[in-house]
């Protein structure tokens, strides 16, 4: 079963960075809800042909599939990256009530 709805992960370079971009996609309702992961994450990456390592804050988006490309755009236009994390992870089920509110949230 397919809902509709997305799960989107994105990294940031701090928490600050991150809870601007969360707040602004809650506030232009491309996101029902951004979890910002509390302490952050370690990543581990390639990145122009070496390995780097970098402390970075975890966001994880609750959106549409059709709000996506509007919120990928948006992200680009905040982040501070040169080619920022956006994955987009299909919610398959979930509660009722929960999805319910997802479409709610992003209503106009």
């Amino acid at each position: 079963m397919m809902t509709g709805k997305l799960v989107v992960l994105l990294t940031c370079a701090t928490e600050r960075e991150a809870s601007r971009i969360a707040r602004k996609l809650v506030e232009e309702r491309l996101a029902a809800c951004v979890t910002i992961a509390a302490g952050g994450v370690r990543s581990v990456y390639w990145w122009k042909g070496k390995v780097e390592r970098a402390r970075e804050a975890l966001l994880v988006a609750k959106t549409s599939t059709k709000l996506f490309r509007r919120l990928e755009r948006r992200v680009k236009e905040l982040h501070s990256y040169e080619t920022p994390e956006i994955i987009a992870l299909p919610i398959v089920a979930g509660s009722r009530a929960y999805l319910e509110w997802i479409e709610e949230s992003l209503s106009r």
